[in-house]
């Protein structure tokens, strides 16, 4: 498989274009295109994301971490880049994504927010990026035969080594079994009051707060934080590998499990006992992305690998609560079998696409979870009531 035709024909004027990139997949597939963002190479896993807009918030999603992400809408770029839009709040770390796919070359961007060309702010994230190749192509495959271990290398002068990056792309072990919550956690606690943004004023700040918020950081994103900040939480993060009583000492009246990474099941290693502590103190608790799976695993139930997972803003999930239909931004490639729930966990959202678990509540402790992102805006706000939700539960809590 190819990026483009090739041109080159005895007598037809027409020269070969030197291919300056290639996406090498585990099975030997060899995909060329050209380079954008930084050169040099990276391993890791091809999923695609359907959303036509966010593309930055979408690089800077620390959930992305160890993934080569192929976006299936044709033209990224055409809005630039901001300081405003980046979702990584621990800048210290890598950006978590290892590359970029696209159809249409970067265009110069056309918004009067931007202050940075896409190229331009790859290269300084060493982000490396391939365009020029049928990403429906690709996404066929990803969902015929699942995400594929691949790397993407990017060398100017279009020289490769395709034996050698044919068994770097073979030899990684892939997501599953893989804890990347380390890698993009933050290394100390911090506190957090800047709140959401508005046109022409930019972020606000939380400066009386009513409830004592502790979110454990998987690779928590910004807007989470700025949501719950809005919606009245004095928010102080700690490190994913935070004990139950370093959290307990900070007094919460709730504490939140953030999205993040890698594979549920090697992160609960170390985080579900602490939740599990959490739970039995009734302490109101809320998780997003693996949070979600975080606290699917505390209370017994499995996590398991999506065939192709879920990256994108046009989602519909179900929510059994209310009986309506939420259009939500999706980012996972794991999810909780929702035949192993137990009997004090009951159901509250479903995918509409294909039918996996996207929420949970516990009937016996005031916790509940979602798998989808909430602080999002494709619906536009389809599902920022589960903010409001979580303070509802803290002050019932507070009031009891």
């Amino acid at each position: 498989m190819t990026g483009i035709q090739d041109k080159a024909e005895s007598g037809s004027g027409w020269t070969r274009p030197i291919h300056t990139a290639v996406l090498v997949l585990a099975d030997g597939t060899v995909i060329e295109g050209f380079g954008l963002g930084a050169t040099g190479h990276a391993v890791g896993e091809v999923c695609f994301n359907t959303a036509m807009t966010g593309y930055q918030e979408i690089l800077t999603d620390p959930s992305y971490a160890g993934q080569i992400i192929t976006f299936t809408f044709p033209h990224i770029g055409n809005v630039g880049t901001n300081d405003e839009d980046i979702e990584t709040v621990n800048m210290a770390a890598a950006s978590g994504v290892r590359g970029a796919v696209m159809h249409a070359s970067i265009t110069q961007p056309a918004n009067f927010r931007a202050k940075k060309h896409l190229d331009a702010w790859l290269k300084a994230r060493n982000i490396v990026g391939l365009s020029g190749i049928d990403t429906r192509a690709l996404t066929a495959l990803i969902r015929q035969n699942g995400m594929p271990n691949a790397v993407i290398a990017h060398a100017p002068d279009g020289k490769f080594d395709l034996d050698a990056l044919k068994r770097e792309a073979a030899a990684w072990p892939g997501i599953d079994g893989m804890d990347l919550v380390p890698s993009v956690t933050t290394a100390q606690r911090y506190d957090w009051d800047e709140t959401t943004w508005v046109l022409g004023e930019g972020y606000g700040r939380q400066d009386a707060p009513k409830y004592k918020v502790v979110a454990i950081d998987y690779g928590v994103k910004r807007n989470i934080l700025r949501l719950m900040a809005a919606a009245g939480c004095d928010v102080t993060v700690v490190p994913a590998t935070a004990s139950a009583e370093e959290i307990m000492a900070l007094k919460p009246d709730g504490v939140f499990l953030s999205n993040g990474p890698g594979d549920p099941a090697e992160t609960g290693k170390y985080a579900v006992p602490v939740i599990q502590s959490l739970l039995d103190r009734k302490v109101p608790t809320f998780g997003i992305c693996l949070g979600h799976q975080m606290m699917g695993l505390a209370v017994g139930a499995k996590t398991r690998k999506m065939h192709q997972g879920h990256h994108g803003a046009n989602h519909p999930v179900m929510d059994y609560t209310t009986n309506k239909v939420e259009i939500v931004s999706m980012n996972h490639g794991f999810a909780v079998d929702v035949d192993s729930l137990p009997a004090n966990a009951k159901e509250t959202h479903r995918s509409l696409f294909d039918g996996s678990n996207c929420g949970i509540a516990l009937t016996d402790r005031p916790a509940f979870s979602v798998q989808h992102h909430p602080e999002a805006s494709p619906g536009p706000q389809d599902s920022h009531y589960l903010f409001r939700r979580f303070v509802d539960m803290m002050e019932k809590n507070k009031s009891a």
